[in-house]
């Protein structure tokens, strides 16, 4: 049995969450490979809004088995708080959900070290979401880390002390202003982790590997976007993880080929949030709209999200780097209302025109390069088939497959799971 992969294409946010969410009936086991608690999958469904962080988009399905990866880093505090957030639901988490001994723990001073590195940057901020993603990364490529596994150690609290007395240190070198109390989150975060220990800890890479060899369907899913990724994105404005289909085999330790769909999510226009370089962003009332309409806040921080036009560039660089077998799109309904659409097809960069993304996409390097699309007035909420859709919008679907010579499967038109076509 293979695998299939679900990912974003573009710099997160694309509605990666909702899809999990409908596909998770076809698989036995949804599995998480990469990312931490920054990344908020948001689904919608019986007029209920969920925000999950860390556990897998299918944990709202009764038969799916729900497996937090290797390639995950869990922060214990936040952890306990999600599953506080899911005890209303009358759900057997605990039979549900299984955690990779070898993820990495979020500490609470990854948390403050974050912060201080940040602040030491003043305007050169990368944006971080201050969770202690990176600083947590650092030290498992640094090989300091601390993983789920250790919690089973009898010296748990001994290598926790050992690297939380390492990362003050660092915290007093940063010498930025910040007030905090180490022992009150010391408390919340030993507290956490005795919740996280009433959850079944497997070795996931051979549960996966013996669930394979028994038949199982698996739908590894990503967290953020694939021009977020830590070697192919808008370097250094991206997240600390591989969040590109690479990143599924180390993040599980499943195979290459063991790899078969390749899922491609994105939204019909593009949006990023925090800093760094975006090509197609407006500044203008469309954008406005764009983020009005979509509701483009940040999931989990609350954050605005920038907006701009479709970025064929960026995505056709996704879909390549991903090896995407079937695109889903979302967001259709964000568009209507617009008499006039663009989509980037290449840039001007250093005095000629590519089509391909290149080393840098500052602004002062690139310049977007618009074609122009006719809209659609049409409201596209209530749709629940292809041919209802209007031909503005079929004809806008049509154009950006032929550009990036990969099938659009999935038109999403609204939040909820229902408002999904099938094409």
């Amino acid at each position: 049995m293979t695998v299939d992969l679900l990912l974003g294409l573009q710099w997160g946010d694309e509605g990666k969450g909702k899809i999990v969410d409908v596909l998770t009936s076809k698989y036995d086991i949804i599995a998480r490979f990469q990312g931490g608690p920054n990344a908020g999958h948001t689904l919608e469904f019986d007029g209920i809004k969920h925000v999950l962080r860390t556990i897998p988009s299918g944990i709202f399905h009764k038969t799916a088995i729900n497996i937090i990866g290797n390639g995950v880093v869990i922060d214990p505090v936040v952890f306990q708080k999600e599953l506080e957030g899911l005890e209303k639901f009358n759900m057997d988490v605990k039979s549900k959900l299984l955690i990779s001994r070898k993820a990495h723990l979020i500490l609470p001073t990854h948390r403050l070290l974050d912060a201080a590195s940040e602040a030491s940057k003043g305007k050169a901020k990368i944006g971080s979401t201050l969770k202690g993603i990176g600083p947590t990364y650092m030290d498992k490529t640094g090989r300091n880390g601390i993983r789920v596994g250790d919690i089973e150690l009898g010296d748990f609290k001994e290598r926790y002390r050992a690297l939380a007395d390492k990362h003050e240190a660092m915290i007093a070198f940063y010498d930025v202003d910040m007030q905090y109390n180490l022992q009150e989150m010391e408390a919340e975060f030993f507290e956490a982790v005795e919740v996280l220990k009433t959850l079944q800890f497997i070795d996931s890479e051979e549960y996966l590997n013996n669930a394979m060899k028994a038949g199982k369907s698996i739908l590894a899913e990503g967290a953020q976007g694939s021009l977020l990724d830590i070697d192919f994105g808008t370097y250094p404005f991206v997240t600390s993880s591989n969040t590109t289909a690479a990143g599924a085999c180390t993040g599980l330790g499943i195979a290459p080929n063991k790899v078969k769909d390749v899922f491609g999510i994105f939204k019909a226009y593009t949006t990023r949030v925090g800093s760094g370089p975006f090509p197609t962003e407006l500044f203008d009332e469309d954008g406005q709209t764009m983020a009005r309409v979509g509701n483009e806040f940040g999931a989990v921080t609350g954050r605005p999200r920038r907006c701009g036009w479709l970025d064929l560039v960026a995505l056709k660089y996704a879909v390549q780097v991903n090896g995407v077998t079937q695109l889903f799109m979302m967001k259709g309904d964000v568009l209507s209302g617009f008499d006039t659409l663009k989509v980037c097809t290449g840039y001007k960069y250093k005095g000629e025109v590519i089509s391909h993304l290149p080393y840098n996409i500052e602004e002062e390097n690139v310049t977007p390069i618009f074609i122009e699309k006719k809209g659609w007035q049409a409201d596209l909420t209530g749709m629940t088939k292809y041919d209802e859709l209007p031909v503005e919008l079929k004809e806008y679907i049509e154009f950006i497959e032929k550009e990036v010579e990969v099938p659009i499967k999935v038109v999403s038109v609204g939040p909820d799971r229902t408002q999904t076509i099938l094409k």
